[in-house]
């Protein structure tokens, strides 16, 4: 039999390996040498396997303790990894649909140009099934512009963008067969964008293909040489300016015109017409106005040196003016282009410096009452039969004080630069459409 004293040892050491699982020596626990009292005991033995399974068990959570702290370590890098792709993904889905935005934005502004020539086109009942399919495809390209505004690259962007120039170019087809006609309504105006003084020009040049737009832009009424150029009327809105010119004189007043690559415009303190090339960059021609009034003895009724007028319509090139031999009257005189030489000249009755502002369309002169509120084409002289007559045509003076006032043949609109605003009115004409059959 075990001795007593040996039994309640190893049961007091089984009881506490069980419940606690630690180290022996912890307990304070010697095992004795084979020479010991217990060591043959059965007990003696299931204690030592007992402290084996003990040590064993200790190195095993050691180890996993030191794979789980590895472990955790390797999971908040890769956290931070993750994180980091994200940004960069998030960034680069940021950075296209800015781009396609830009994309369609420019699509945008390409119907908006499209967009005056649809009333011009409305008067004629002959092609009302034509004009409803061309404003319906207007309204389909415009949804659909909208609707890939909300939800970026839903449509094939070249797709969308060959079916605007397919309709911009049948709509300028359909425009060509228009001939000459009456002004009959002034509608907008549109603002284009704000900038510069009170006092400006701006231009197209109605000569120029259907694939050069470009815009010129001249602040100021005097003391100005510098002319700038833009590409697009885009880039005029953007103020993406691709040119500037230095003329050789300053010019007067805001009544200049670009007409077949050159610029046509008034001397300063003088009634000398010059042509400027902007290919070449020089002066091509320049010529004396004979009679005319010029430095505010005739001119709008706003001032501001408007003494002559040069403008451009169908028929071509012409100046408005007045002379002493004509009482201040307008006299309006069709230009040769290339040498200035006046060709023809009308004596009329409507005095110059009651004039707001005038233009001509097919060969006829239009003139405002006044530059300020409430203005409205009022008079009307035809060189084609020497006779006038009294008008009563309204149009929208949205910003109070228009200081120029010109018809641009190819886009069948005027252009305004209306107190620092620079504005499009659309014209309706009456007048016949083409057909093949016509001589």
């Amino acid at each position: 039999m075990t001795s007593e004293p040996c039994l309640r040892l190893l049961n007091y050491i089984q009881d506490n390996v069980q419940t606690s699982l630690v180290d022996p020596e912890a307990l304070g626990i010697v095992v004795a040498p084979e020479q010991n009292l217990c060591s043959r005991d059965a007990k003696s033995r299931q204690l030592r396997q007992l402290l084996e399974k003990v040590q064993n068990m200790s190195q095993s959570i050691e180890v996993l303790n030191l794979r789980t702290q590895r472990d955790f370590q390797y999971v908040l890098k890769m956290e931070t990894q993750m994180k980091g792709l994200k940004a960069k993904f998030r960034q680069i889905e940021d950075d296209r649909k800015t781009l396609m935005t830009k994309h369609f934005q420019e699509l945008k502004e390409k119907m908006d140009e499209l967009l005056p020539l649809i009333p011009v086109l409305e008067q004629y009942k002959t092609d009302a099934k034509l004009i409803t399919q061309f404003k319906e495809e207007i309204r389909n390209l415009s949804a659909v512009l909208t609707g890939i505004q909300e939800e970026i690259g839903a449509y094939d962007y070249e797709e969308l963008h060959q079916r605007v120039l397919s309709l911009e170019t049948r709509l300028r087809d359909c425009m060509k067969k228009l001939t000459c006609g009456k002004l009959m309504k002034i509608t907008g105006p549109i603002t284009v964008k704000t900038s510069g003084t009170r006092f400006g020009a701006w231009m197209t040049d109605p000569l120029a293909s259907e694939k050069n737009n470009r815009v010129w832009y001249m602040d100021s009424y005097t003391n100005n040489k510098i002319v700038r150029e833009y590409k697009s009327i885009a880039d005029f809105v953007s103020g993406a300016e691709s040119r500037t010119y230095n003329l050789p004189f300053k010019w007067a007043g805001t009544n200049h015109v670009v007409y077949n690559g050159s610029l046509y415009f008034n001397k300063y303190q003088s009634n000398i017409i010059i042509k400027y090339s902007f290919d070449l960059g020089r002066v091509l021609a320049q010529r004396s106005l004979e009679y005319a009034g010029f430095h505010n003895v005739y001119p709008y009724t706003w001032g501001g040196f408007s003494d002559i007028d040069l403008m451009a319509d169908e028929i071509g090139l012409w100046a408005v003016y007045a002379t002493n031999q004509n009482a201040g009257n307008i006299v309006i005189s069709q230009l040769n282009q290339d040498t200035l030489e006046v060709m023809k000249s009308w004596n009329t009755g409507y005095p110059k410096r009651s004039a707001g502002e005038s233009f001509m369309i097919c060969g006829t002169l239009y003139v405002t009452n006044s530059h300020l509120t409430g203005a409205k084409v009022y008079y009307s002289y035809s060189t084609k039969t020497s006779t006038y007559e009294y008008t009563d045509i309204p149009f929208h003076n949205q910003y109070f004080h228009i200081s120029m006032l010109d018809y641009n043949a190819r886009d069948r609109a005027l252009y305004a630069w209306n107190n620092g605003h620079q504005v499009l009115f659309n014209v309706t004409l009456f007048h016949i459409i083409k057909t093949e059959d016509d001589t």
